[in-house]
């Protein structure tokens, strides 16, 4: 039983289960082709998942439902960027700055308006994935030149580039300003209890602006990983994704109200989901039936978090 109460201990077995029914499905899942296609997927999510783990335990209801729409945009202005004569590499830090600026935007709404996250960024959704389409005319962007290509599709020691040259050291760094600084330590306060924040001189307001701004600077950065895989620009790139990190980040922690959870093991639920996202569409599951999976998921987790957490009170 004591097992069953580890969040390391039930995604690890989540995980073998997965596996195990996938590959009796489908044979050739655990083929290295279809391994490292899961990883190239997984890198985005993994991505738009810290920014959204970030938003989500900063408490007050914090949740970010743009992220598809910002990763899509980002893309878009990358591929615009390229369209007008720009040098590749200067395009995609265009697209960071983009994905930056879209998230500042949430963040002014929500953090000086005084909007509602939820409300704020589902209007997000519709305005940015509407302006994806409208630049765009609803047709992709292509003509990347093959270097781009590099970033989502290249390998590094039989290893992913986006792995490791973007998702592992961004992990690493964000995993640095959370839990080895004073800001980090201030978004826990402020999910657990925004009064006793304030009475510790801890600038709710400016914090949580960061922290929104940070989910579009990770969407931005994700963007760019998207379209080089894709090599194309496409304004729905991202679409559906915001569930998913949702998905991503309850599975691996952290508690939907706030304060509580680790990006460890929302790096670990990662893989457990896009693992998973692989196998349906292998076994050519209906894309509606996925998402219905990913949603009796995401409320499976939610109960699990609530188990472990009443658990650990009595404790």
């Amino acid at each position: 039983m004591q097992l069953l109460r580890s969040r390391s201990s039930l995604l690890a077995i989540l995980l073998v289960i997965i596996i195990v029914i996938m590959s009796m499905l489908n044979p050739s899942f655990l083929s290295i082709n279809n391994l490292l296609g899961v990883t190239q997927f997984g890198a985005v999510l993994a991505l738009i998942a810290i920014g959204q783990s970030l938003v989500i335990i900063s408490g007050n209801g914090g949740i970010d439902l743009s992220v598809g729409s910002m990763v899509s945009l980002s893309g878009v202005f990358i591929g615009l960027a390229m369209s007008a004569g720009l040098n590749i590499w200067i395009a995609a830090f265009i697209g960071i700055l983009g994905g930056l600026l879209l998230g500042m935007i949430n963040a002014f709404v929500i953090s000086i308006v005084n909007m509602p996250p939820f409300i704020a960024t589902l209007g997000a959704m519709y305005l940015y994935g509407s302006l994806a389409l409208v630049l765009t005319g609803g047709n992709p962007i292509s003509g990347f030149p093959q270097e781009f290509s590099f970033i989502g599709q290249g390998l590094v020691a039989g290893i992913p580039s986006q792995i490791i040259l973007i998702v592992i050291p961004v992990f690493l760094l964000i995993c640095f300003l959370v839990y080895k600084t004073t800001f980090g330590r201030s978004i826990y306060l402020i999910g657990s209890n925004q009064t006793a924040a304030r009475y510790a001189n801890i600038n709710v307001k400016k914090t949580r602006f960061i922290v929104f701004s940070l989910s579009g600077l990770m969407a931005g950065i994700a963007s760019i990983i998207m379209t080089s895989w894709l090599m194309t620009a496409r304004a729905d790139a991202g679409f559906g994704m915001e569930l998913e990190a949702i998905t991503v980040a309850v599975l691996g922690g952290i508690h939907i109200f706030g304060g509580l959870g680790h990006l460890g093991g929302v790096m670990m639920a990662v893989l457990t989901i896009t693992i998973l996202s692989s196998g349906l569409q292998m076994a050519n599951v209906n894309s509606i039936w996925q998402l219905a999976i990913l949603g009796f998921v995401l409320i499976g987790a939610v109960f699990l978090n609530q188990f472990l957490n009443k658990d650990n009170s009595k404790k």
